[in-house]
């Protein structure tokens, strides 16, 4: 259970990060670097992190024209991310550029090429808001399975996506697609500003291969503690 479970690094603060990435070196073996952790560790947290035997999740959501994604992605795979996401929105043009730039990137470094997720909902929006700001002929939920649909005709690994649409993606998609979910707390932990959210192992059982936890580890009193008991909760599922 331990290479299911992404601790998100959600902080900005160098000390932070150093305690908390050896106070879990035995229990964790993903980390999320988000926009946060990556304006303070840069690049040079990919080796870093590897060298104490963990695995990098680059969560910068890419956005843009293919070209710039393509490119954005070359740079970070060859610095060694593990996972790499970026917006199912962008469009299929994007993502299939992002996916031929891993490729090339991962062949001339001689590496394996990193798994590359398309961002499909975001946790925080809820039905009532998805109709309200998006404008979609969709509901929610078939909006996040034509996304997840689009990112793998890309040749995309998987999505990001809530745990509440995990059993639709993977009727549509199948087995082999990766399912990432944030939106994970445990009955023990607050929501937040997360809408579209389900416990640790509702997730697992729904068929999450990976589930995003941040602040109910990283703001818990004793960390190393919280995570344990997540970990427990995955395996009882």
């Amino acid at each position: 259970m331990k290479d299911q479970l992404i601790v998100a690094l959600d902080t900005d603060d160098g000390e932070d990060i150093d305690w908390m990435c050896t106070t879990l070196a035995e229990t964790v073996r993903w980390f999320k670097i988000g926009f946060q952790a990556f304006s303070t560790l840069g690049t040079d947290g990919f080796p870093w992190l590897s060298a104490r035997g963990h695995k990098v999740f680059l969560d910068l959501k890419f956005h843009d024209i293919p070209n710039t994604v393509a490119r954005d992605v070359d740079t970070m795979t060859k610095h060694g991310a593990n996972m790499i996401n970026m917006h199912a929105s962008g469009g299929l043009e994007m993502m299939q550029a992002a996916r031929n730039s891993a490729d090339d990137a991962a062949y001339k470094e001689n590496i394996p090429r990193p798994i590359l997720l398309g961002v499909t909902l975001l946790t925080s929006i809820d039905e009532t808001g998805f109709q309200q700001n998006f404008g979609s002929e969709r509901e929610l939920t078939k909006q996040v399975v034509y996304l997840a649909q689009l990112a793998q005709e890309a040749g995309l690994d998987g999505v990001v996506a809530s745990p509440l649409e995990i059993e639709p993606i993977r009727k549509t998609c199948g087995d082999n697609f990766l399912i990432v979910t944030p939106g994970i707390r445990p009955k023990w932990a607050e929501s937040n500003d997360q809408r579209r959210i389900t416990t640790p192992a509702e997730a697992i059982n729904k068929g999450a291969d990976y589930i995003v936890v941040g602040r109910p580890i990283i703001e818990a009193d004793d960390p190393l503690a919280a995570a344990e008991m997540i970990l427990d909760e995955m395996r009882g599922a």
